[in-house]
């Protein structure tokens, strides 16, 4: 085999033995900078996968030698190879905006543990999306929410509302990945088989038998639904999110925003169309109006709530669970454009919301705090970090020439063209109140007067400012160069649906 044949497990064991090393690493910005390389490496790695996948296909690797479905296989094919990029490069940026604010978040002593656990996160994040078994997804799930738990409640070093945000966060989480295994459990028992594949022949070969799925198939569906609406924080599901947004440290929180959500819902997508499949009725009445519903309940909360924060971090936490709305309308209305729409918003918005919540972070490392009223004047004094929250959200809102408006573009049309105006309308009011809180916060920052405790503040560092404008400039890039990413998300739309690559 050669060096790319290898590449998909490579894209794990690399951060997985960078996680395990960086205990050694001491003190100092060793840990850091080992971390930096590290996801620098596993980004290379994924940009390199993308490649072949997109030219040569999807890419399977048998650990051991063992051929599915007896072994463990990885499997990359578009979808994955675009989650697997994504998520890798997020952590590279990330990763390199997190010294200041870690090392005033994290006691010296605990700065290698931290950068340990981070990698070990970033390897369970890349596990979900490369994983072809259904229980080993879980497994790498636990690894990933685990780590995460820990990172949230080391912000308890500055603020104590960490540590029961993150015993919440944990508590939640828990439920949700225990309703994801007694789903895989029960499909497990309806089937003999946990590769996802295999799952996916012997519930078209169970349907065709039986005329339908027994209630042990619809029982496992109805789990899974639930563990992976936790996981994603779909409304009404998502109260775990605000706060473990808010309290974590900067860093955790926009590799969380940008990474951990869109995996969950990468979940949703893989058992929902790799698993089950989309002509399995799994998305019809009831259950596409269930989960509509959800989508639109999390589009108008969300909005509205963010509205009313006074707290930065909680606005764009709260922002989070509206445009979580948006991807899973796409998702159950079964609708290429509409799909294509939701694949490209999981991209849009993790740069969108991971660059804005670098912003929160360096709003906070330079002032002390992200309430609201404490950012009178700052596009006068942090000029560079005011424009890049103003660019940020308006992606968010969907304006034309942003990522945002490319995303959400495909999405109405996909509502529209499958005959679900109301859906389609509630994505318009979603924008207008995005519009809304975006322009409270542009209001304050630009027309109020400096607020005189924080009157000698200056501009952020470069070493964070950088990191900031690279997302955010990658969501200016796609929204108006999206000819390529579109061709991505809709080739993996089609594969998802069963229309071919």
């Amino acid at each position: 085999m050669s060096f790319a044949d290898h590449l998909p497990l490579l894209v794990l064991l690399v951060p997985l033995l960078g996680g395990v090393l960086s205990v050694f690493t001491g003190g100092g910005r060793v840990p850091w900078l080992w971390a930096c390389s590290v996801t620098l490496l596993t980004f290379l790695g994924a940009l390199e996968l993308l490649s072949i996948v997109t030219t040569a296909g999807t890419r399977t690797y048998a650990l051991g030698d063992w051929p599915a479905p007896w072994g463990i296989e990885l499997v990359v094919d578009t979808l994955s190879a675009i989650v697997i990029t994504l998520v890798s490069g997020i952590a590279t940026v990330v990763t390199f905006f997190a010294r200041r604010n870690v090392e005033k978040d994290i006691p010296a002593d605990r700065l290698n543990f931290f950068y340990s656990l981070w990698l070990l996160a970033i390897t369970g994040l890349l596990g979900i999306t490369a994983t072809g078994d259904a229980f080993n997804l879980y497994v790498l799930l636990e690894i990933s929410s685990l780590t995460i738990y820990a990172l949230v409640a080391m912000g308890k070093e500055t603020d104590r509302r960490a540590l029961p945000a993150a015993i919440n966060y944990l508590v939640m989480g828990s439920i949700g990945a225990s309703f994801l295994l007694i789903g895989v459990g029960y499909l497990y028992m309806a089937t003999g088989t946990l590769n996802m594949a295999d799952l996916h022949e012997t519930l078209t070969l169970m349907r065709e038998a039986e005329g339908g799925f027994n209630r042990t198939v619809l029982t496992s569906f109805a789990f899974i639904t639930v563990g992976l609406g936790l996981k994603m924080a779909l409304f009404p599901l998502h109260t775990w999110m605000p706060n473990a947004y808010t309290y974590a440290p900067a860093a955790v929180s926009a590799l969380l925003a940008a990474t951990a959500t869109k995996v969950g819902i990468y979940m949703a997508f893989r058992f929902t169309f790799t698993v089950f499949g989309s002509d399995f009725g799994f998305l019809q009445p009831p259950n596409s109006t269930v989960l509509m519903a959800c989508a639109c309940g999390a589009v108008l909360f969300g909005s509205y709530v963010a509205i009313r924060q006074r707290s930065l971090a909680r606005l764009l936490a709260y922002s989070s669970v509206a445009q979580i709305g948006y991807i899973v309308l796409g998702l159950s209305v079964l609708q290429t454009d509409a799909v294509t729409g939701s694949i490209l918003h999981i991209v849009n918005h993790a740069l969108m919301k991971g660059g804005l919540f670098l912003v929160v972070g360096v709003v906070a490392w330079r002032l002390g705090s992200s309430d609201l009223s404490a950012l009178g004047g700052l596009g006068r004094r942090m000029p560079l970090t005011s424009a890049a929250f103003v660019v940020g959200g308006l992606g968010l809102i969907g304006v034309p020439g942003t990522a945002g408006f490319v995303s959400k573009w495909y999405l109405l049309s996909g509502l529209l063209s499958s005959g679900h105006w109301p859906l389609a309308v509630t994505v318009l009011i979603g924008s207008v109140l995005a519009g809304i809180y975006v322009w409270r916060v542009v209001e304050i920052i630009y027309f109020r007067p400096p607020d005189p405790r924080h009157a000698e503040v200056s501009e952020g560092p470069v070493t964070m400012l950088l990191p900031v404008w690279i997302l955010i400039g990658l969501s200016l890039w796609f929204g108006v160069h999206s000819s390529g990413p579109v061709a991505l998300a809709g080739e993996a739309a089609r594969t998802l649906l069963g229309q071919g690559g």
